[in-house]
């Protein structure tokens, strides 16, 4: 799609018949118009039109009817959000909110996007402990955070929040999804309550689907298989009323095939989707990863205005991934090829007190937050035209905690419309890591590189929050906020020498000032939510390529400084009760101030951010039909759509940009068949015009891309006791 298509799309939806893709949580909804969205994004349940952030969020229906069932499913639904694989795992995620994020896939590097299951961060976001649990709501906050959330973070949160086992009545929920590339999904989930007091659920999902690439050379048949299954456990006791216990244990297993990456030219060229690689590829393994975790989650409520909570979580994962790099290039000889087995296991530990004082004139939360990793990661790469293999081993031992609060303060006057808060925390980081390195040439003998890099660094910060809220009218909210986010340094596996390895990289902080509005009109039938912020990035963990014939050698520098700019904007509209119009835009201007490189020249010229589109839209339309005999049919139609986005940050080396495109979907449901009760069908398309995209294009030597999917169909069958 080109610009001015873009900005043609864009001026369609400022002048009327659109709205956002926030998302519905449990709540009823009036007989017309637009129910309300309730999130837990400060702590504490409340109305998403009153909260003071710009957020994103999904309920349970909305995620059936979008067919959301994971993090990258996200990708077509909050535009500011960017989500593409790492070229070594397809089964990892780059997560970037803002253009801020992580675009290596390091152990000893930490994201700068959060990811959370039921307020549980996850340090690594391999896994399927978001596919297999019953969500209640996915809540996507755009912007820093810290004050309120376990870990820092620059560039935003996504938190996942699970359905509660119930006390009161059994509940049986599964589904059968069949599509083509030979696409199997089944889940099943049962809720048993064990007397008053005590219930259980348990879900279980397994997912298959065939790669749309041929592996003609020997090893898997295809790249990009998915072989997936993951189970959980959830337990609930409450006994009474002032006081509930959960535990929830999750395990994950992938056997994902690696996806295939094909040689590419330059933008603004192209090349078609391949539907096969090369016969010279030889002995391609499958990916082989173990994710999974336990929670605990305690709340106890002393008073009607005090709740104590605590959130414990332990986290553990087993990651082997390869990777072939543009066999046939060459020849027969890859351009490069990687193996490597990451282990890590976490703890974490939050208390908070939530509560009210002052006749609910202050709303507080105070809190304490601890979390502790361990890992090793031992990887083996192949580099030709020196037929040299490196191997390198590298650990990892970090910890940080915080002591954070923040406070809401409504003063007695302009009719309790005005609400003040400030948040504040102090965050203590401790970063070890060791590095091994050995090499190889042909068939000879493994020599170790002489030294072991042995870092260790200690970082602090103190983050605060300032925000002004003001409650023009009923359904008119306004609010200004500036927020400081803050992301720990760490060490560089890939670092050129060990000496650079040990001195490591120190932490990057961001300011952002945002201002935005929160309205309802039109008797509740149109829903507008602006904002628009400016974010200041000082001392950017930047990665500098240190010898161009080598591009495993990177040294990451505090080297820059820059300016992120964007406007996000949300609407809904319902005109009649069947139908339902939605849209959400984001316009994002980022670049960079200066950069400077290890001799202290500002080579900011030459850099550019990654994920970060200036313009992505995602346009949504679901219709009740009339009544028929068979049941009761709803429509829905997305289309989505971003400009160019670079995804190397340097371009003295050749223009890696994934370019703009669009991608249509659609799902056709049935439910309240009649004399089947609880029994639903869907069927489904993704990729309807079976665009030829880009997922992400990289340096590997030379252009390399991975696609997204064809177009893909199938259906869904359902039953609800």
């Amino acid at each position: 799609m080109s610009g001015s298509r873009i900005q043609l799309a864009i001026a369609t939806l400022l002048c009327g018949t659109a709205s956002p893709l926030l998302a519905q949580a449990e709540t009823p909804a009036p007989q017309d118009g637009i129910e309300d969205i309730v999130v837990t994004a400060q702590r504490r349940e409340e109305s998403l039109q009153t909260t003071p952030v710009s957020i994103a969020a999904f309920g349970a229906r909305e995620l059936e009817s979008k067919g959301i069932t994971g993090l990258t499913d996200l990708r077509a639904n909050v535009p500011a959000l960017q989500l593409t694989p790492f070229p070594n795992n397809a089964a990892t995620t780059q997560v970037f909110m803002r253009g801020v994020g992580l675009s290596d896939d390091q152990i000893t590097q930490d994201g700068g996007v959060a990811v959370y299951m039921d307020g549980v961060y996850v340090a690594r976001s391999q896994g399927l402990a978001v596919e297999v649990a019953d969500l209640e709501r996915i809540e996507v906050l755009r912007g820093p955070q810290g004050t309120l959330y376990g870990r820092n973070a620059t560039g935003g949160a996504i938190n996942f929040i699970t359905r509660k086992p119930d006390l009161d009545a059994f509940g049986f929920k599964g589904q059968v999804s069949l599509g083509n590339y030979d696409h199997r999904r089944f889940k099943g989930a049962v809720n048993l309550p064990l007397g008053q007091t005590l219930a259980v659920r348990l879900s279980y999902v397994n997912q298959q689907q065939d790669g749309f690439v041929r592996n003609p050379g020997t090893g898997v048949k295809r790249w990009g298989d998915e072989d997936r299954q993951a189970m959980r456990g959830d337990v609930l006791w409450e006994p009474s009323d002032a006081i509930s216990l959960r535990y929830a244990y999750d395990r994950t297993e992938i056997g994902d095939t690696p996806a295939h990456v094909a040689a590419t030219p330059f933008h603004p060229q192209t090349a078609p989707r391949p539907k096969a690689g090369s016969p010279l590829v030889r002995d391609l393994l499958p990916n082989d990863i173990v994710s999974q975790g336990h929670s605990l989650i305690g709340e106890w409520q002393p008073t009607d205005t005090l709740t104590v909570r605590s959130i414990t979580g332990y986290r553990k994962l087993d990651n082997f991934q390869n990777q072939d790099y543009l066999t046939g290039v060459l020849g027969p000889i890859p351009l490069q090829k990687n193996s490597s087995r990451a282990k890590q296991d976490q703890w974490s530990e939050e208390i908070q007190l939530v509560g009210d004082a002052f006749e609910d004139r202050l709303q507080y939360v105070v809190g304490y937050y601890f979390f502790t990793e361990e890992g090793s990661n031992f990887s083996n790469s192949f580099s030709p035209p020196t037929a040299t293999r490196s191997f390198t081993t590298a650990t990892i031992k970090n910890r940080s905690h915080a002591l954070f609060a923040q406070g809401t303060w409504t003063p007695a006057l302009l009719e309790d419309r005005l609400h003040l808060t400030v948040g504040v925390r102090q965050s203590w980081d401790k970063r070890a890591a060791t590095l091994a390195r050995s090499t190889q040439v042909g068939g000879g003998a493994i020599v170790p590189v002489p030294g072991l890099g042995d870092g260790s660094r200690d970082f602090k910060d103190f983050s605060p929050t300032f925000v002004v809220a003001y409650d023009a009218a009923e359904t008119v909210h306004l609010y200004a906020k500036a927020v400081k986010g803050y992301k720990s340094g760490g060490f560089n596996i890939r670092a050129s020498s060990l000496a650079r390895f040990d001195q490591g990289f120190g932490p990057e902080t961001l300011w952002s000032f945002e201002g935005g509005i929160k309205s309802q009109w039109l008797d509740n039938r149109l829903r507008f939510n602006l904002a628009g912020f400016i974010s200041k990035y000082r001392d950017i963990q930047i990665n500098v390529q240190s010898d161009p014939t080598n591009v495993r050698l990177t040294d990451v520098l505090n080297a820059g400084r820059a300016t992120v700019k964007g406007i996000e904007m949300d609407l809904t509209l319902v005109p009649v009760r069947p139908l339902r119009i939605t849209a959400n835009y984001s316009y994002l201007h980022a670049r960079y101030n200066r950069i400077l490189n290890a001799a202290g020249v500002d080579v900011g010229r030459d850099y550019r951010f990654t994920n970060a589109p200036a313009h992505t839209l995602a346009l949504d339309l679901s219709y009740d039909l009339p009544p028929t005999p068979i049941g009761k049919l709803t429509a829905n139609v997305n289309y989505t759509l971003q400009s160019d986005k670079f995804t190397n940050a340097t371009v003295t080396g050749g223009r890696y940009v994934v370019g703009d495109y669009g991608l249509m979907n659609a799902r056709l449901s049935l439910g309240d068949i009649p004399g089947l009760a609880g029994v639903s069908a869907a069927l489904w398309a993704r990729n309807l015009t079976d665009k030829d995209y880009y997922l992400l294009q990289f340096n590997i030597g030379r252009p390399g891309a991975i696609y997204g999917e064809p177009r893909t169909y199938g259906i869904d069958l359902s039953v609800e006791l």
